[in-house]
């Protein structure tokens, strides 16, 4: 069947090969009665898919019933999907019919699948496997003859390595895989879909459309829509409702990206590479630093034991280049000649190197000193001293109240 009819159908927008080689294998896979597993980031439009395979499939005059499986308590999801007996628990006044067993000949959706708890998987894996269920309560086997299509934003494989999600189960859910592309990788859809929305709005509302500038093209082009089509939705409906002109320019959507607003802030913006990059260069800082208060240390130690007498006077200059990497320190070639200090010089280095004790420079420890410090220099004055340190303010007031500098 032609692409473009199904698009219109069922209120399809966008020309993206991804999005096309989606509907492709959704109709290609709806006559039979395998398992179709649709993956995506929440708000792509997922939970399309499940009806146009199910439309045309031979089960299309049967029952297609949808399931939000993240939305259901654990304690009555496997009421809500296999039924239960009377008296099976408290509040089981009366016998009732799961999902399951309702949807006989029909098609059940599982959307946000991988937010079932374990007890359940192994319940939808017998179906799977056997097409039998047991109610709650219940020792009778009872069969059901139901096609599942499940989906998720949950990265099955991951959870699978992390013992959230049983292999077995995600194998069978699996047998077919349905792949909708993000938005911001459909950036020839964008406008096509502003435009969609712009118009039903203007006509549920009966209000003039809304029009993008070439600079609001531009910024919602750029815009990487964490939300995906959701979100631009939302957008739109926004700036249709509350805007009175009907020429959107750039600055007047960039109100409505909560995002983009971010760049306001005196902040650094760093991408992940850059940030690792950054947070290993501190760390090797912080080695530095540690190794050199190490050296000073082992100085202060062996100085202690020449004045203590328990390194003669005549030391080879390397007893003291062997210290950490001090070797480059100016020294005398030896101490042939006694050494002439004042016994208070000497009682007080004594001293210090014996109450030398290893200080633990945290990460934290010294975060919290270049706040406090910033606080003091611009006299409390928050945004000044969030500027001084190229942090954002919000992050301030997190660091303030994490480390207790109120």
């Amino acid at each position: 069947m032609d692409i473009q009819l199904i698009k219109q159908r069922f209120g399809i927008i966008g020309n993206h090969n991804g999005l096309n080689r989606a509907i492709d294998v959704a109709l290609q896979v709806a006559p039979t009665d395998l398992s179709v597993l649709i993956t995506g980031e929440s708000g792509v439009g997922k939970e399309t898919f499940p009806q146009i395979i199910h439309q045309f499939s031979q089960r299309k005059h049967g029952q297609y019933i949808a399931v939000n499986c993240g939305a259901i308590p654990e304690g009555t999801i496997d009421s809500e999907l296999f039924g239960h007996e009377k008296g099976s628990f408290t509040g089981a006044l009366a016998d009732r019919k799961g999902y399951f067993e309702v949807a006989d000949g029909g098609t059940i959706f599982l959307d946000e699948v991988g937010e079932l708890p374990t007890p359940t998987q192994a319940r939808l894996l017998r179906v799977l496997e056997s097409g039998e269920f047991i109610k709650v309560g219940s020792s009778k086997v009872q069969k059901t003859n139901v096609r599942i299509v499940a989906a998720t934003n949950v990265n099955l494989v991951q959870a699978v390595q992390e013992g959230k999600f049983r292999e077995d189960l995600y194998y069978r859910l699996n047998t077919v895989p349905i792949q909708v592309p993000p938005l911001r990788e459909r950036n020839e859809d964008i406008i096509l879909l502003f435009r969609k929305f712009a118009s039903d709005c203007a006509e549920k509302y009966r209000m003039p459309a809304v029009r993008l500038e070439e600079d609001a093209r531009q910024l919602l082009l750029s815009y990487r829509w964490p939300g995906n089509v959701r979100e631009l939705k939302n957008v739109t409906e926004r700036i249709s409702v509350i805007e009175e002109q009907r020429e959107i320019t750039a600055d007047i959507l960039r109100l409505y990206l909560p995002n983009v607003s971010v760049e306001k802030f005196p902040v650094l913006v760093k991408t992940e590479q850059e940030q690792k990059q950054f947070n290993s260069e501190r760390e090797i800082l912080y080695q530095v630093l540690f190794d050199m208060r190490k050296d000073v240390n082992e100085l202060k130690k062996l100085v202690h034991e020449i004045m203590s007498g328990q390194i003669p006077m005549t030391s080879d200059v390397h007893d003291l280049s062997s210290v950490g990497n001090l070797s480059h320190v100016a020294t005398p070639t030896s101490f042939s000649q006694p050494i002439q200090a004042p016994v208070h010089t000497i009682h007080s280095t004594i001293q210090d190197a014996e109450d030398v004790e290893e200080e633990t420079l945290s990460l934290e420890e010294v975060e919290k000193d270049m706040i406090r410090k910033a606080l003091e220099r611009h006299n409390g004055r928050r945004k000044n001293a969030a500027a001084d340190l190229k942090i954002s303010e919000r992050t301030l007031y997190r660091k303030i109240k994490e480390y207790n500098l109120e």
